[in-house]
């Protein structure tokens, strides 16, 4: 597209879809929570209706719901059935900014509302891209429980048999106080997508995300690199969890290890990231707790 078109498709969505907002019920049903809690490698059975989730499992709920004849090419609702028409066909997470004030519970109605706050358009070294910025506000029992600005990249297409252009990567820290790995199984990672109702073809469609999205093979969720880093640091924890930054910088991908590090806690702060077993930084948090 060229880039005067291209300017004005994006003043057009800006203009149509910055500020709106869609609602987003969830029973946080018993059956899900255990699927999580399996998934996690957890005792299901230690999940009891009214039992409060850890801090960050919000993000396992409110997957958008949609009709399969809204489904695109990629696996993501088409543009505009649920997020806006930007005019770039590749899309992946990018990063997030929380605050949390309180818990879930099992078995315990919420809602989350999703606003559009920003949709914006910048010129990369890979070339050119815009940010979505959506702002999640999750409810329960007539409470903010959390809000979590969410970033979402959107690229240029691939052209048809080249690879996507690699990012230079980043060295982990190498001083960690403390690190735990996993293995990122095509399994773990289907069952997280099913949890969260993502069926974009990259975290399962080998062949597609090779052909068509130029990566070495299938991707392995952002969400879930976050959420296990999530998991690791909070066994070290110094207190209730009631924020993060979070920053995805390079790709993970099936078959790999993750290895997720942090340093001590510190006034009630702790850094911690995810590298692969090559020590290329894929991920890097910044957690606040309650003092």
């Amino acid at each position: 597209m060229p880039e005067q078109d291209f300017d004005t498709a994006i003043a057009a969505v800006q203009r149509e879809w910055v500020g709106r907002r869609r609602v987003q019920e969830d029973e946080i049903a018993l059956t899900a929570v255990r699927r999580a809690a399996g998934m996690l490698d957890l005792d299901p059975d230690s999940f009891q209706v009214g039992t409060p989730l850890p801090p960050h499992w919000f993000t396992l709920f409110f997957g958008p719901i949609f009709r399969q004849s809204d489904i695109g090419p990629d696996g993501h609702a088409r543009p505009g059935a649920v997020l806006p028409p930007i005019p770039l066909p590749r899309r992946m997470g990018a990063g997030r900014r929380v605050r949390i004030m309180g818990r879930l519970r099992a078995g315990e109605p919420a809602r989350q509302t999703t606003e559009v706050v920003a949709i914006t358009p910048k010129m990369a070294r890979t070339g050119r891209i815009a940010i979505l910025t959506l702002r999640q506000t999750v409810e329960a029992r007539g409470e903010t429980i959390a809000v979590d600005e969410f970033d979402a990249i959107y690229r240029e297409a691939v052209p048809p048999g080249q690879k996507g252009p690699a990012a230079t990567p980043t060295p982990a820290p190498a001083d960690p106080a403390w690190a735990d790995e996993i293995v990122l199984t095509t399994p773990l990672i289907f069952r997280y997508s099913a949890l969260t109702w993502n069926a974009h073809r990259i975290h399962y469609d080998a062949d597609y995300a090779r052909g068509v999205e130029g990566y070495p093979g299938v991707v392995h969720n952002g969400g879930l690199t976050m959420h296990l880093i999530l998991d690791a640091a909070l066994k070290r924890a110094p207190g209730e969890l009631t924020g993060y930054t979070a920053r995805l910088v390079h790709p993970l991908f099936a078959g790999e290890t993750l290895v997720m590090a942090g340093h001590a806690a510190r006034d009630g702060k702790m850094s911690v990231w995810g590298a692969n077993k090559a020590g290329a930084l894929c991920a890097q948090l910044e957690l606040e707790f309650a003092k």
